[in-house]
């Protein structure tokens, strides 16, 4: 798998959007909160939430699960990470401040995720389910797939 490693200043850069993010809506980045983003940005890939409570108690010994839950229902809120449900499992949103995302292509295998802006994709998608008679009922899209190098 090919990993993108952040630069100390990327990260420090993205954690500094989510503090100004959750600033502007008079919310609180708690260290808590923070870490688990941070935990999250790291992985370059999505964690399920019990491989977020691992990290987490090497960091803070007695956190629990309700913890970490109530961190990602938060930056989940915010727009600050994104819960894919094809692999039950969390990713850190990797553009929160710019262009919204509403297709997720997730490697079934190593749960990578890229986030993609196809607006007339979705707007395919969401006229073939108003034709079976339903309404699209969420903006994000999950393709599964195998990434090029889970498939080799």
């Amino acid at each position: 798998m090919t990993v993108q490693v952040l630069t100390p200043p990327a990260l420090q850069a993205q954690l500094k959007i989510a503090e100004q993010i959750c600033r502007q809506r008079n919310k609180r980045l708690t260290p808590l909160r923070r870490t688990v983003l941070e935990m999250l940005i790291r992985a370059n890939r999505s964690l399920k939430a019990y491989e977020l409570l691992e990290r987490m108690q090497d960091v803070h010994p007695g956190a629990a699960p309700p913890t970490v839950y109530r961190a990602l229902d938060f930056l989940t809120e915010q727009g600050l990470i994104h819960r894919i449900d094809a692999v039950n499992a969390w990713t850190a949103c990797v553009d929160a401040a710019g262009a919204p995302h509403d297709l997720f292509v997730v490697c079934t295998e190593c749960r990578q995720v890229v986030e993609l802006h196809a607006p007339e994709l979705s707007q395919q998608i969401a006229q073939c389910i108003a034709l079976a008679g339903f309404d699209f009922a969420k903006q994000e899209t999950e393709l599964r797939a195998l990434c090029s190098d889970c498939t080799l």
